[in-house]
């Protein structure tokens, strides 16, 4: 059970009203502090209560002066908290209420059914660390292309893995998928940003070194990311169910990075060495499979969010960005279904 410390800073004077909002919420543990004036709640609430508090809390505190909430991540705790089991009497009861106490607010239910995800401002802080296109953005995509060339040069699979572990791919891709989730246009401008220009450095970088070195398409690692199958789309429509998934759950490893790695820098630096070589169908080749790739990536990543009951905070956030989500969407698919009738109509494979 994932757990998180916070610290609530009420308003002067709003202790009382504070308790209500907590009363049908799972706490582990209760602390009370006083700061000035001011009361600091602190509370030990499993990872998928913190999204509901925070809400309900922005909702009734979020303009008034001296409001703050504080999200910690908790390692350990003694004694070991044990969350409490319904008894028979009270499953008894709660199978006799009316249909009036089923229909709560929608919001509240959709935050019950989220299972062990983290909040969504969890989410939007771990999204927005990944982004920025700094010096060691730069330096990490330009060696994992670097390392990727020469595994592919070499048909060495060891090093290619290595440069699927270096590059930082995984973060601006599942910051795009969050910002297309939310309808946060701000965050996909910059996902966007972040995602467009490690690609074409990774591009870049691989076309000068087709064009110094001699290419040999037929080298085995080279050849297979110039064949794009139906094999290809599963592998990252996996890649990215298990990278949002990570993503929810606060668990982004090294294992998941390889996935999206995988689906991403081989054919993309493929696709630039050839196109330096100047082997221009075998480049239109791999660019398919990179396409195919990134569209799939994100497309399953948009659709597990969504699943995981990712959503804007307030009604009219939601509201407003529901139709932007919706043309994302739409538009995601629409070229997913593109590169399907290519693969299916065209079969594409090497020249022989």
């Amino acid at each position: 059970m994932q757990l998180r410390f916070m610290q609530i800073f009420l308003p002067p004077g709003q202790e009382e009203a504070s308790a209500d909002l907590l009363t049908d919420r799972e706490i582990l543990g209760r602390w009370r502090d006083t700061d000035a004036d001011q009361v600091v709640l602190n509370l030990l609430v499993p990872a998928e209560e913190t999204e509901p508090i925070m809400d309900e809390f922005e909702q009734a505190f979020g303009n008034q002066k001296g409001f703050h909430v504080v999200l910690f991540p908790v390692e350990a705790v003694l004694p070991r908290p044990v969350r409490d089991k319904p008894s028979e009497s009270e499953g008894e009861d709660a199978e006799g209420k009316t249909e009036g106490a089923d229909s709560e607010d929608e919001s509240e239910e959709e935050s019950d059914n989220n299972g062990s995800r983290i909040s969504r401002e969890e989410l939007y802080a771990e999204a927005d660390d990944c982004l920025g296109i700094d010096r060691v953005f730069l330096g990490l995509t330009v060696l994992s292309a670097i390392v990727a060339a020469i595994g592919l040069i070499r048909n060495d699979v060891a090093v290619i893995i290595g440069a699927m572990v270096m590059a930082p791919l995984l973060g601006p891709n599942m910051a795009m998928a969050l910002a297309t989730t939310l309808g946060d246009t701000d965050l996909l401008r910059r996902a966007l940003a972040t995602n467009i220009t490690g690609m074409l450095t990774a591009f870049v970088f691989a076309v000068g070194v087709g064009a110094i070195f001699s290419l040999d398409a037929d080298v085995p690692a080279i050849a297979a990311r110039t064949k794009t199958d139906f094999g290809d789309v599963v592998l990252a429509l996996a890649a990215g169910t298990a990278g949002a998934l990570a993503f929810t759950r606060g668990q982004v490893g090294a294992v998941i990075g390889v996935m999206v790695a995988v689906a991403l820098v081989p054919p993309i630096v493929t696709c630039g060495m050839l196109l330096g070589a100047g082997k221009l169908t075998f480049a239109s080749h791999a660019f398919l499979l990179a396409a195919t790739n990134v569209i799939s990536v994100n497309l399953a990543a948009v659709i597990t969010f969504l699943a995981q009951g990712v959503q804007p905070r307030s009604y009219w956030e939601a509201k407003k960005a529901k139709l932007g989500v919706r043309r994302a969407v739409v538009m995601w698919t629409i070229l997913f279904l593109g590169l399907i009738f290519v693969l299916w109509i065209g079969r594409v494979t090497l020249p022989t």
